[in-house]
């Protein structure tokens, strides 16, 4: 059994939007030992929609289409699979109905726009009509066909709430699968594939991918057969065999977040921690913040962007803030000491740098970052430089002192630069 995926939109083609569809449908198919042998992406364009539906319908058991359901002037792939197919277009009442109650009750009025979401080719199977997001299957000769919203989190839904387990059930013996994804800041991925370059040849039945999920990179192992405890246990051992090449760069696995495992690891050794920002602008604290039960060892941060605010809030020397400049390893040690001295903290992390797109220099160009950490042990800082635009040298800041963080309290040495 195989399929194929289809992902329309404009919006696609142009380059203004990422394809994490595809991504996701592919991901969640080859995860449970469906393989896909073609993704496809066409813009708005009715006729190159239709000639690729046709043309995948040819060589697939299934299709999975995303896009071009909702209301605007281009969501027309209703409309393009009526007339590829050949079948009329009905309403369906209990849809129009659950759209005409959601439009009014959002202070909106019926329109031909919002009605046409409900007209589906003839002999289609809607997704929980009752539902707020709009998406269908239907049979043509022996091929299936799934019909899903371009949104992701509405794709997402529907893909493993109906989709998904339909597929898996048209196996004559459904085979048995095990994932595991693996989460890594720190190494690019052409590294990441050279540390694992020969798993994939020792382990012929393993699925390896590789997905870049910025600043992290995420592996996924998994494989499939016909024995639950023979494919645990070989998952099992790829997993340690993968952690053993790539060592402290993996900070989690499957629904791990950086601040979260950094954040458990302070709660379970019963460690407070403090930040002192500048370049990030409490990006750290809301990153921190946003794990659940934070409050526990997260005492507090400073934004401390100007150089005055180092001095009073923090504590830094002026002379050597004159001598040696904001961006620097003597300042941000200072403030990494002063902050953990202001809220009493077990740790205080800092954060200096230029994120640019202009302050930088030939002696410090833009991605030039400090950071710094204080503990009862002493004080520690690296340089590093990160590329990218401001928002991307801000968040690889921000989550490389997460990292260090990390790294501390798990007792692996500190990891100089990207």
């Amino acid at each position: 059994m195989q399929g194929e995926i289809i992902t329309i939109g404009n919006e696609l083609t142009s380059g203004r939007a990422l394809d994490l569809n595809a991504w996701y449908v592919a991901e969640k198919l080859a995860s449970h030992g469906v393989p896909v042998t073609r993704i496809t992406t066409v813009g708005d364009d009715p006729i190159r929609v239709s000639r690729a539906i046709k043309d995948a319908m040819g060589e697939s058991d299934f299709v999975v289409v995303t896009g071009g359901l909702g209301s605007t002037d281009d969501d027309i792939t209703n409309q393009i699979v009526a007339e590829a197919l050949q079948r009329p277009l009905l309403l369906h009442r209990e849809k129009f109905e659950q759209i005409k109650k959601h439009v009014e009750a959002n202070g909106l009025r019926m329109s031909p726009s919002f009605e046409k979401m409900a007209w589906m080719p003839k002999d289609s199977q809607v997704f929980n009509p009752k539902e707020e997001m709009c998406g269908f299957s239907l049979v043509e000769g022996k091929v299936a066909l799934y019909f899903l919203p371009g949104v992701p989190e509405q794709m997402r839904h529907l893909m493993d709430t109906y989709v998904l387990p339909e597929i898996l059930s048209q196996y004559a013996s459904q085979p048995v699968t095990r994932q595991r994804i693996l989460k890594i800041y720190g190494l690019s991925e052409p590294e990441i594939s050279e540390h694992l370059k020969n798993l994939s040849k020792t382990h012929p039945d393993l699925i390896l991918g590789f997905y870049p999920h910025y600043p992290e990179n995420h592996v996924s192992v998994s494989m499939n057969g016909k024995d639950l405890q023979t494919v645990a246990e070989e998952v099992e051992r790829l997993e340690k065999e993968i952690r053993a090449a790539l060592g402290q760069y993996i900070f989690g696995s499957d629904d791990d977040t950086l601040p979260g495992v950094a954040g458990k690891l302070l709660k379970e050794k019963g460690l407070t921690l403090s930040v002192a920002e500048s370049c990030t602008g409490g990006l750290i604290g809301n990153l921190v913040t946003n794990v659940a039960g934070s409050s526990s060892y997260f005492m507090g941060g400073m934004v401390t962007y100007s150089n005055q605010a180092k001095i009073d809030m923090l504590q830094v020397d002026p002379q050597i803030l004159a001598d040696h400049g904001a961006v620097s390893e003597p300042t941000v040690r200072r403030m990494a000491e002063g902050v953990r001295a202001a809220f009493k903290s077990d740790l205080g992390l800092a954060v200096t740098g230029i994120a640019g797109p202009e302050g930088g220099s030939r002696e410090k160009p833009v991605g030039t970052v400090h950071i710094g950490l204080a503990s009862a042990s002493g004080t520690f800082s690296q340089k590093y430089l990160f590329k990218g635009r401001r928002k991307q040298i801000k968040m690889n800041s921000a989550m490389m002192a997460l990292d260090w963080a990390r790294r501390f309290l798990c007792g692996y040495p500190f990891i100089p630069g990207l």
